[in-house]
């Protein structure tokens, strides 16, 4: 049995840096140009092998340089990539992103072969997470294979879109940021149909988290870790994909909320998605750190 299974996109990502980002209609000039293995969910998995889980992925890329590229990588952060299927006819899934001074950032997607993922049988995990750069029907049966076998669900509703009850039900945690709770519905909407903790992830100002037991809910909120920000690029996903490790390790979930929001923290501090995600002995080093302002 695997710690984590992820089910998710497999990416390459072209990144452009420039001083701000274009206006509609609008062409500046950029200052850098990279590319880097990426995904929602792949990121995640390369997060939760870096915090030391053992990593199945479920994806799909095209047979194609980049996807033979991808699948190497993954497969040299230790993720087993026996179930990411190589696709004819259709290009590895690619994302557009520019990221101005300020380390904010604009991505667009091309699915590409992640359109082709079929999930319906996921391999054995503790947790099993997901998101929404897949067929939502996919997601739906990933999620239903992962409750029947027993394992905790997680759903990170990225991109955001109007969610059936039939995959809300499904959701142990939901991890979403504050845009895209706002578009599927809010915490009190999203816990009376049926999910069992909402993690709202808020950026600069941490993280919330809403669990519903009986007829009780509680909220705790755990601060943002200091740090200077260069590219927020892969933060939200390696504060999923080490939160899932370390629920899958054995962590209650406000332990492993405030590991995922230090990983989130670090992922800030270096370019790119997969390149920023923190190793487990760096998040613990800021956990040190951190630790005497809780006394």
């Amino acid at each position: 049995m695997f710690d984590v299974a992820v089910i998710g996109s497999v990416n390459l990502d072209l990144v452009a840096t420039t001083a701000r980002l274009p206006g509609p209609g609008e062409t500046v000039s950029g200052t850098a140009y990279a590319e880097h293995a990426g995904g929602k969910g792949l990121n995640q998995a390369v997060a939760a092998a870096r915090t030391g889980a053992g990593v199945v992925m479920v994806g799909a890329v095209g047979d194609d340089e980049a996807g033979r590229r991808l699948r190497s990588i993954a497969s040299h952060e230790g993720i087993d990539v026996s179930a990411i299927a190589v696709v004819s006819g259709s290009p590895t899934g690619r994302a557009l992103i520019t990221v101005d001074a300020g380390a904010e950032n604009s991505i667009v997607v091309i699915p590409g072969a992640n359109s082709y993922v079929r999930a319906g049988s996921v391999p054995d995990a503790r947790v099993v997470i997901a998101q929404l750069e897949i067929p939502l029907d996919e997601v739906i049966a990933a999620l239903r294979s992962a409750r029947a076998s027993g394992a905790r669900t997680m759903l990170n509703p990225a991109p955001a879109r109007p969610l059936p009850d039939e995959l809300l039900e499904l959701c142990d945690i939901i991890v979403p940021n504050e845009h895209e709770l706002e578009l599927i519905g809010g915490v009190e909407s999203l816990l009376g149909r049926g999910v069992g903790a909402v993690v709202m992830t808020k950026g600069a100002a941490g993280a919330t988290v809403t669990v519903r037991a009986g007829t009780f809910t509680t909220e705790r909120h755990q601060p943002a870790f200091q740090v200077t920000p260069v590219d927020t690029t892969g933060a939200g996903d390696a504060f999923c994909g080490s939160l899932a490790a370390r629920l899958a390790g054995g962590d209650e979930l406000e332990s492993a909320v405030r590991y995922a929001a230090a990983a989130g923290a670090l992922a800030t501090t270096v370019e790119g998605a997969v390149p920023s995600l923190p190793h487990a002995r760096e998040v613990e080093i800021l956990l040190a750190i951190d630790e005497p302002t809780r006394r």
